[in-house]
This record gives C-alpha cells, structure tokens and sequence, in this order.
C-alpha cells in the first residue's frame, strides 16, 4: 500500500484513483474513525493524497477484536485490516468469520499445502500466492453477502440465461 500513487485515473503512473464521489470517501473515512473509537489502531501509509478529490489516504486497521463490529464491515476504500492468527486453523477460522464471501488468499512457500488450506476458506474465489483478481478466463462471484452465482466463462452465460422460449415478432407488421 506504500507504494501506491495517488492521482488522476486516466494518468497510467497512477495505482490510487479517488472513490466514485466524495461521498464515498466521506463515507470511508467515517467508518475509520468508528472502526477506531470502537477500540481498532489505524495507521496511514504512503505519500499524502490530493487534498482535492475523493480521495482517502491508504490506512491499515490493526487490534481489530472480536468484539468491534467494525470487523464484518466492507470499506469500500483503500482500508486492510490485520488479524493475527494463533495458528493454521485460526486463520481459516478469522477468513471464515464473515458476512461476506467474494474473494481470498493464501500465501505460502508450499503450494501445494496453500491448495489444501485454500479449500478451507468460504468465499467465491480463493488464490494462492496472489490478491484476488478478475480475469476474463476465470469464473467470478462470491458467496453470502458478496453475491450468488459466477460471472464469465460458462458459468456466467448459464447464470444469466433466460430459459423460456421467445417468440419473435415482426415489429414492422401492423397491429
């Protein structure tokens, strides 16, 4: 997140576009402020963004607990939140625990053990060694509040295939 630049979206240096209006940023940086009156740690990272704009600087939410309900909200933003897990099975768990489901990943040196855990891990689209991505030859879509069904590839066309049988009528014929 560091290293992200902030700027116009049609420049192609920039990697941080402002949100879609400044409403959502508004938005944005009211849920950190919660998140953080309700016991997380925030900390900014990167070059300052524009004071003009909808912009919203790069932040990192950490000491996240259990508790804090600002652990099952969607930023919508530039905003990661840590968790620190005591173990394997306590990382799938924290990944588990949340009312959303679109996309993870798992970073390991043995991949094939990252496939194994990644099976574990309820959300639409699980990636190993790589952030969650859309690409035009894979499946898309999550579970649970991200969403039911696939986008793309076979599985999107069967997802928005209308299977009744249309008639066709000749619109230049009168009435």
């Amino acid at each position: 997140m560091a290293g992200l630049k902030a700027g116009d979206p049609f420049d192609p240096a920039t990697t941080l576009a402002p949100l879609s209006s400044q409403g959502a940023a508004d938005e944005v940086k009211d849920k950190i402020r919660q998140a953080v009156a309700l016991g997380a740690k925030a900390q900014e990272v990167g070059p300052g963004v524009p004071n003009h704009g909808a912009f919203v600087q790069p932040t990192i939410l950490t000491e996240v607990g259990e508790d804090n309900p600002a652990r099952y909200w969607e930023f919508f933003g530039p905003v990661s939140m840590l968790f620190r897990a005591r173990n394997e099975d306590d990382a799938v768990r924290i990944a588990n625990d949340s009312p959303f489901g679109l996309g993870g990943s798992v970073f390991t040196s043995d991949t094939v053990h990252g496939a194994e855990v990644a099976k574990k891990i309820s959300t639409g689209m699980v990636f190993v060694n790589h952030p969650t991505m859309v690409k035009a030859d894979l499946p898309f879509g999550g579970v649970r509040r991200s969403g039911y069904g696939r986008e793309l590839l076979g599985l999107g066309i069967k997802e928005f295939v209308n299977h009744k049988l249309i008639d066709v009528v000749d619109i230049d014929a009168p009435f």
